[in-house]
């Protein structure tokens, strides 16, 4: 007897069902990665056949604004129905069911024969992307407390990396002269495959609060906080995807070869520094990260406005990115762990603020330029940094646990 329990023990304790472990864990990275990956590349994809969506429908520019609008109030009617869904279903089964959705709305864009049918297909098409947005951050989540260490900045670098990939296709398309909606078509099949080969890997995550229900609910202090600095997180996020150009062109008077040169150096940081931002998670904690993301984003925007030349504008606007890349994925991480909402409700609350300062943020831009310049509206955006710093002060267990350095 003494035997076999020795045998018994000595299996379980052996490497092989460790290796067994580490192996699962690892496909259902990839897959997760994968799917995250994925929601970036049909979103890119939209994004970048916009000005042929334009010569479609004759829209001038101010008619152009107002239908790209549709997009983010889709995307604002998704986030308490996914708080909904994902507590109620669990976020396995909307993602799921709503990946083949999101990806197959993507060619009726292209196929829409009318301005009506249009706005229609583009507030569905949002409401999918923040549905799916939230399910695959709680199913992230459930993966990183398996995982024991911070991974969520890395799948947030794949959806950053997929604005690149999806970027290039869409120019490959329009070299081949393809229509909007054979383009979509394509991507929408190569979703499909990606969905389908990450299946079995999707698994069902284990709840960690008790509210639940359609939010849109007060939040409590912890969230309130946390989605605050996402909001300020977001508003810049928002204004250098949408004024980058503008501020290289009108203030730092760049030639026109180099115009773009902030937006891709501050989207080339944003995405390196989600890869290496876990790493330094895990090693100093999420506080100190966040703090230290504050000051990158209010000396970048400072440097750029106090020497608004080409050289200190780019090192500037890499800052920023460096600074923006690992404020989403905290928020959304600590979120994800209230003690009072399930993490799909938890994520909807903090999803709304931090969306909320994504779109309020280019508007604000513009209207402080009216008024002043660019170069004021960008000092005021800085201010947003020390905004997240201040925020971050407040330590507690659920907001900053202890650090591992193993």
């Amino acid at each position: 007897m003494r035997i076999f329990t020795s045998g018994i023990k000595s299996l379980i304790c052996s490497p092989i069902p460790q290796t067994y472990l580490m192996k699962s864990l690892l496909r259902r990275r990839i897959a997760l990665g994968s799917m995250f990956f994925f929601l970036g590349l049909c979103f890119a994809s939209w994004a970048a056949r916009i000005p042929d969506i334009q010569a479609k429908f004759d829209l001038s520019e101010g008619q152009l604004g107002s239908i790209l609008l549709f997009l983010p109030i889709g995307s604002m009617i998704g986030l308490p129905i996914a708080g909904w869904l994902v507590h109620h279903y669990g976020s396995r089964s909307v993602i799921l069911w709503g990946s083949f959705l999101y990806a197959f709305s993507l060619p009726l864009i292209g196929l829409s024969p009318s301005l009506w049918m249009l706005i229609i297909v583009l507030v569905f098409f949002g409401m999918l992307g923040n549905i799916m947005n939230i399910a695959l951050n709680t199913q992230a989540l459930d993966f990183e407390d398996e995982m024991g260490r911070s991974i969520l900045a890395s799948f947030h670098g794949l959806w950053s990396t997929a604005g690149f990939v999806g970027a290039g296709i869409g120019a490959v398309m329009i070299g081949l002269g393809w229509i909007p909606f054979y383009h979509y078509l394509f991507v929408a099949f190569i979703s499909a495959a990606i969905i389908l080969s990450t299946r079995p890997y999707i698994k069902e995550e284990k709840s960690r609060g008790d509210g639940g229900g359609l939010v849109l609910k007060r939040p409590d202090a912890l969230l309130l906080r946390v989605g605050l600095i996402s909001f300020l997180g977001m508003m810049t996020e928002g204004c250098m995807f949408d004024w980058s150009g503008v501020y290289f062109k009108k203030v730092v008077e760049a030639p026109a070869e180099w115009i773009t040169l902030g937006y891709v150096a501050f989207m080339g940081t944003m995405a390196s520094g989600r890869f290496i931002s876990d790493r330094i998670i895990q090693r100093y904690g999420k506080v100190p990260v966040l703090r230290f993301s504050g000051v990158l984003i209010f000396a970048g925007l400072l440097i750029s406005v106090l020497a608004p030349v080409l050289l200190w504008a780019t090192i500037g606007f890499l800052l920023v990115g460096f600074g923006v890349a690992s404020i989403v994925p905290i928020s959304y991480s600590v979120a994800g762990r209230s003690t009072l909402y399930s993490p799909g409700v938890a994520l909807a609350i903090v999803s709304t603020l931090s969306f909320f300062g994504f779109l309020i943020g280019p508007p604000l831009i513009g209207f402080i330029a009216d008024l002043f310049d660019l170069k004021t509206s960008f000092s005021l955006i800085a201010v947003n940094g020390l905004g997240i710093a201040l925020l971050s002060t407040v330590r507690t267990e659920v907001f900053d646990p202890k650090p591992s350095h193993a």
